[in-house]
């Protein structure tokens, strides 16, 4: 997959992996969402197809909050507050239960809306705002906003993939 250097590049990597991606979930059964049976963001754990979802949203609605947060003159807490880079199993844990109320189908639509607010948010900005400067260490809004969205696209995408294989 190319890096996208510029706003036209990161919105068609951010639409092309998650129309895969959304296709491929839209195979899952929805009696079978539910089932703990994929490995799991934390070593020797397992999780549902619904919490890889709600892992999505989560990071999807997180961006969201750092762009609001930098939008604001506020400083940004990255990842999110309470947690630090080499604490993500932790924090995608923190995703199930934060979406544990949602069925299957609503987990869909969130993450569909959720993709749809940021991609008309990254439309509003400049390319010189999205890869003109670092904005977390060396990387640049762009970048952060491609590594926490379309990337993770792709690696749920073969999650799911690999999932329903096992399942015939």
């Amino acid at each position: 997959m190319v890096i996208p250097t510029s706003k036209t590049d990161l919105l068609t990597a951010i639409e092309t992996s998650f129309e895969k991606l959304i296709a491929d979930l839209a195979r899952v059964p929805e009696e079978d969402a539910f089932e703990v049976s994929m490995e799991g963001h934390v070593a020797g754990t397992q999780m549902s197809p619904a919490d890889l979802v709600a892992y999505l949203i989560g990071w999807n609605e997180l961006v969201l909050k750092w762009l609001d947060q930098d939008d604001k003159g506020e400083s940004v807490t990255f990842p999110e507050a309470g947690f630090k880079w080499n604490q993500l199993g932790p924090l995608a844990q923190k995703f199930y239960v934060d979406y544990a109320q949602l069925t299957w189908l609503e987990r869909l639509a969130r993450l569909t809306r959720v993709k749809q607010h940021l991609c008309r948010t990254i439309s509003q900005r400049t390319d010189a705002e999205l890869y003109g400067a670092p904005w977390y260490d060396k990387w640049t809004k762009g970048r952060m906003i491609q590594f926490n969205t379309s990337s993770p696209y792709t690696n749920a995408r073969g999650r799911i993939r690999k999932w329903l294989k096992a399942r015939g």
